[in-house]
């Protein structure tokens, strides 16, 4: 208990501290900035930390969706004892296993320009059809791509009028798309083994009562087993959720950081990147204590919530 306090509650104070003092370069100075917080309100109007929000918001929905949409799915097949299940279900799981280094280094190769998936436009033909109808051929750039889909300001602007005098374009990077898959591939198998674990608790008496009052398959499942399932998606979502709020690895292995434009840049590398490369020790603590409170944002209702019901 002593050692948690210590290395845990003791350094999350320290790194307060540390993002209000004026301590911005190599030489330590903790004493504390003056007007208190002016450290968060600078970075708060800094376009790259606008870009980090942005980037990581859209990276959690569409990594959760993806994860959890793809998890359920498989876990459903397997649930009914095709052939060869067991075999399907480890092979799933495998990439679960990988250290995210390992998998942005195997998907930057597959999503590089010149190689890779692009290849794939060429053979299936699609280039050739896109040319045909008279449009240039797709070789995306991919996690270097800096356009946006599905640009959002001027409709958000006119609901939420502050937002118009944003620097940056509230959608999609298209950069974040390799990434959200990378992600998803490895991540997916997690998803899948805890809808397995929660497929086991479901009692077939609810299943055949279903099918004896005249249920389809399909109704069987969306009706009476996946409504069980609920619990089981919360949880993931939790615990997926904080992966992608404080993701780092996965994203600096496939594209080396920012990116063009902040389009690859997240909160975590924000943080690597002003506390260890421009030494601003207290910008970096401050982008540290935001993650923090992301995380916490989506944690603590969570426990707060199962607490209760004990």
């Amino acid at each position: 208990m002593t050692l948690v306090v210590i290395f845990v509650y003791v350094f999350i104070a320290i790194t307060v501290w540390v993002s209000l003092s004026n301590w911005g370069t190599l030489k330590v100075d903790m004493s504390i900035r003056q007007p208190l917080g002016v450290t968060y309100q600078q970075m708060f109007m800094m376009t790259r930390w606008h870009a980090n929000l942005r980037n990581v918001f859209v990276f959690t929905v569409l990594f959760l969706t993806f994860s959890l949409a793809f998890g359920l799915v498989l876990a459903l097949l397997l649930d009914r004892k095709l052939i060869g299940y067991t075999i399907f279900r480890n092979v799933f799981l495998f990439p679960y296993a990988l250290s995210f280094i390992v998998t942005g280094v195997a998907w930057r190769w597959i999503f590089n320009p010149e190689k890779g998936v692009n290849v794939l436009f060429d053979a299936l033909g699609i280039n050739k059809l896109i040319e045909a109808f008279g449009g240039p051929p797709l070789h995306p750039g991919w996690v270097t791509d800096t356009s946006v889909l599905f640009s959002l300001n001027t409709w958000l602007g006119t609901i939420f009028p502050p937002l118009k005098s944003l620097s940056i374009q509230l959608g999609i990077p298209m950069a974040l798309i390799p990434v959200v898959i990378a992600a998803g591939w490895q991540l997916t198998g997690f998803a899948m083994s805890m809808y397995i674990a929660g497929l086991a608790t479901v009692p077939h008496e609810l299943r055949e009562a279903a099918r004896i009052d005249g249920a389809s398959e399909l109704q069987v499942y969306t009706k009476v087993v996946i409504p069980q399932l609920n619990p089981v998606t919360v949880s993931t979502a939790i615990i997926l959720g904080h992966v992608s709020l404080k993701i780092f690895d996965l994203i600096f292995a496939m594209a080396g950081g920012a990116g063009p434009g902040f389009v690859t840049d997240v909160p975590g590398i924000f943080v690597f990147d002003y506390t260890f490369k421009a030494t601003r020790y207290n910008l970096g603590a401050a982008a540290s204590v935001i993650m923090l409170l992301l995380v916490c944002l989506i944690i603590v209702p969570y426990l707060w919530t199962n607490l209760r019901k004990r």
